[in-house]
């Protein structure tokens, strides 16, 4: 069967996409509005290889330490936290997390993603002691730490100013931040998903303040659940426009809601043909953004390694431990030789990169392959576990 040419209209834009030309909003939504998910896709792929003509396509070692699943908000979606006085709440000791950071230098990764709940008690010198344990112990790695409704989070708990906290915290260790809580950037969304969780400028502000005092951070994107694609379109004018004011973002995440064992399991969940479309789109809609990372970790190898031809240009984390995900029932474990010869199957070299997207010592690259490699099964099943 021959695929028909997309209508005049969608062509339109996505030739301006291609172009370097910016889309609009109504762009944006009428790309969304298509089922053309073939010609989104190739001018996705087009605009990646123009913005990305090398010939290696990246990914990258760490791991995803929750420090603490204890959480004063309420997030409708969210099957990882624990109310305050829940049995089921944990705060890792210091030593485990610092053993966690141990074993992820050995496997070759030079970055922790480390995010938790909103605990109500922990001050800021709390965090502060955190990051320069970790630091000092491991001042090669860098941690990608504190999504900004934690961040917002400890302002309330301190009563100090958004500034002051990220100053110090930058001083005590932090390296960049994750996108994590940005859900849709939109306050309809927002008030019927969560209670008690950081509103859109709020978020904005964190990253905002974050970039002024010359730090890096990713932009994420989770869709699929109470949003209109209005609302999915207004979320990337958002990212957009703070990049266009700070230039802070290094990189766009996009995921499906993962709705197994959250109140919200009554949604039917988006499938690739979403998820595809909707990255292809944030490609071409985040004309500033450089870099696009694939979701593997929601969509298996398969569809993270076909999201390489629909804009992305990074394959994410080697993530040797996920636990957020997990808890709603998604549960995809890939070693990193999968990663690379996912990339390589498509045609270009894979190359391990660091939060700024510079390439990793070919050496250093080939020791991480080396000990993951002498990982065995059970040693990875017990690394991926979940704190109890």
């Amino acid at each position: 069967m021959i695929a028909s040419a997309p209508d005049a209209s969608i062509r339109d834009i996505l030739d301006k996409a291609v172009a370097g030309e910016r889309l609009s909003a109504a762009d944006g939504l009428q790309l969304l509005q298509s089922h053309d998910l073939a010609a989104i896709g190739a001018a996705a792929d087009k605009v990646s290889r123009r913005m990305h003509p090398e010939p290696y396509r990246t990914y990258n070692v760490d791991r995803n330490i929750n420090y603490t699943n204890i959480c004063t908000a309420v997030c409708n979606f969210c099957a990882f936290y624990r109310g305050p006085k829940s049995d089921e709440g944990y705060v890792l000791p210091r030593a485990e997390l610092l053993k966690k950071v141990e074993e992820t230098v050995a496997l070759g990764g030079n970055q922790i993603l480390m995010q938790g709940g909103l605990h109500p008690k922990y001050k800021l010198e709390w965090y502060e002691e955190l990051l320069s344990d970790i630091t000092t112990a491991f001042p090669s790695v860098n941690v990608h730490g504190f999504s900004p409704p934690e961040l917002h989070h400890f302002t309330k708990v301190n009563n100090l100013s958004i500034k002051e906290v990220l100053t110090r915290l930058k001083a005590a260790g932090l390296g960049s931040i994750p996108g994590g809580g940005a859900e849709i950037l939109v306050d309809r969304v927002r008030n019927e998903l969560t209670r008690g969780k950081v509103m859109t400028d709020d978020w904005l502000n964190v990253m905002r303040v974050w970039h002024q005092l010359g730090g890096i951070s990713t932009a994420t994107m989770m869709f699929g659940h109470v949003e209109t694609l209005a609302e999915r379109i207004e979320h990337l004018e958002r990212v957009r426009d703070l990049q266009d004011e700070t230039s802070g973002f290094t990189a766009f995440i996009c995921w499906t809601f993962q709705p197994d064992n959250t109140e919200l399991d009554h949604v039917a969940p988006a499938g690739s043909f979403e998820y595809l479309k909707t990255q292809a789109i944030s490609r071409l809609f985040l004309d500033n953004v450089p870099n696009i990372q694939s979701s593997w970790v929601t969509q298996g190898l398969k569809m993270g390694q076909l999201a390489m031809l629909f804009g992305a240009n990074d394959m994410g984390s080697l993530m040797i431990e996920e636990n957020v995900v997990a808890e709603a029932g998604t549960v995809h474990f890939l070693s990193l030789d999968q990663i690379r010869e996912a990339i390589e199957e498509l045609g270009f070299q894979p190359r391990q990169r660091d939060v700024f997207y510079n390439l990793v010592d070919a050496e250093l690259e080939q020791k991480a392959i080396e000990a993951n490699r002498n990982q065995g099964p059970k040693d990875l099943v017990e690394l991926t576990a979940s704190p109890k």
